[in-house]
């Protein structure tokens, strides 16, 4: 068959707008876990997979129609450019650092929107409900912990983290995968 009879199909920017999610959200999370130090290799992630790349993924999803889609993937990769910016706080010292209250009320209002977002996941495949239900988990863990000065919480919260980053580097491979194959190879 020639390309020419062929219909053009649009490509799927979702798994772009997961992965960049996923993979971000692991690497930030073993740091949360205590098991690496927060350094230029997730702050430098952050910045192109987090947020580059999430926020192209939603910007086509908005072209192709899809809110909730466009919504999360430009809002949270917005998240990790306005995250990397306030740990390298190019603004001082103009702007004072971030402490704890002013982490704990950015993350809860992150916890309180990502809420929101699974309750519109309620319409979707079981897999994206995982990740909204366990990222808005993390975000209230991550709050909590920063309200209390609790320690534990927030290594409690990078393993929530890391379960939350590897279900949205699932969903990507699932969907790419069983793309490729027309087929379910990988359930979701």
């Amino acid at each position: 068959m020639s390309t020419n009879s062929q219909a053009k199909k649009s490509a799927n920017p979702g798994p772009l707008g997961l992965l960049g999610f996923g993979m971000t959200t692991v690497l930030l999370n073993l740091h949360n876990a205590g098991i690496i130090e927060l350094s230029i290799v997730i702050v430098a992630m952050g910045f192109a997979l987090g947020g580059a790349a999430q926020i192209i993924a939603g910007i086509t999803e908005l072209q192709v129609g899809n809110t909730f889609g466009g919504t999360a993937f430009t809002a949270y990769g917005f998240f990790w450019w306005s995250l990397c910016l306030i740990w390298i706080n190019p603004f001082k010292p103009a702007v004072n650092p971030a402490d704890e209250t002013a982490m704990g009320f950015y993350l809860l209002l992150w916890g309180i929107f990502t809420l929101f977002m699974f309750f519109g996941t309620l319409a979707h495949n079981r897999i994206t409900q995982i990740v909204f239900l366990s990222l808005a988990a993390l975000f209230f863990l991550l709050a909590a912990g920063d309200f209390t000065g609790n320690h534990s919480i927030k290594t409690i919260a990078g393993y929530v983290g890391i379960v939350c980053g590897l279900s949205a580097v699932y969903s990507a491979v699932g969907q790419v995968v069983n793309g490729e194959f027309n087929k379910t190879i990988f359930p979701l």
